[in-house]
């Protein structure tokens, strides 16, 4: 019979589990992170472990979520700091660039490569995959209605494109690591100019 725990033990060892996550994925990536490896961290059994997470697929997806949720939420704040302000297609694009390039330096993600976000990916029900997507959608409608944009913008038109470029900072050695800011640049240009 599975140990109970009061809800400050389980808050406890769940932010612990997510701290250690974050920590194993940075040094070894999706692969290699293991649950012998986590629970050991957090010193607690591994049938434990499963009280709280079906897979550590869902675990490490959750450690990835929050902190793209944080930095979603400075680029929000960000974006209603200058609503009031004349907003230039270079202005926005410069500011997404920021947030991208803070999105590469995410310590969870910089040991993480297309291969190992794909391999994450299949490993977690459809269900969570589409609820995420839904999720960045609805934060990019937040965003967007903070401007006034063109009557014809499609949002979900406008998350794909950002997810495409979300995808494609995945294969900066692909695209040429000289080109790369450059490019990046241009691709969120070439979004904004269809939005305001």
């Amino acid at each position: 019979m599975p140990k109970s725990f009061s809800e400050q033990e389980r808050e406890y060892i769940r932010q612990r589990l997510k701290e250690e996550a974050a920590k194993c994925l940075a040094q070894y990536g999706v692969r290699r992170t293991t649950v012998d490896e986590i629970v050991k961290r957090v010193n607690i059994p591994k049938g434990t472990f499963y009280l709280f997470y079906k897979s550590k697929e869902l675990l490490l997806f959750e450690v990835i979520q929050e902190q793209q949720k944080n930095i979603n939420l400075e680029l929000y704040q960000a974006f209603s700091d200058i609503v009031d302000m004349e907003l230039s297609a270079e202005k926005l694009t410069d500011m997404i660039f920021e947030f991208y390039k803070k999105t590469e330096k995410m310590l969870v993600l910089k040991l993480s490569d297309a291969g190992e976000i794909e391999l994450l990916k299949r490993k977690l029900p459809q269900e969570i995959i589409d609820e995420h997507l839904q999720d960045d959608t609805d934060m990019i409608k937040k965003m967007i209605a903070l401007f006034h944009v063109k009557k014809e913008v499609d949002i979900n038109v406008i998350s794909a494109a950002f997810h495409a470029i979300y995808y494609a900072t995945l294969h900066k050695a692909d695209i040429g690591e000289e080109q790369y800011d450059k490019a990046l640049q241009v691709l969120i240009y070439g979004i904004v100019t269809q939005i305001i």
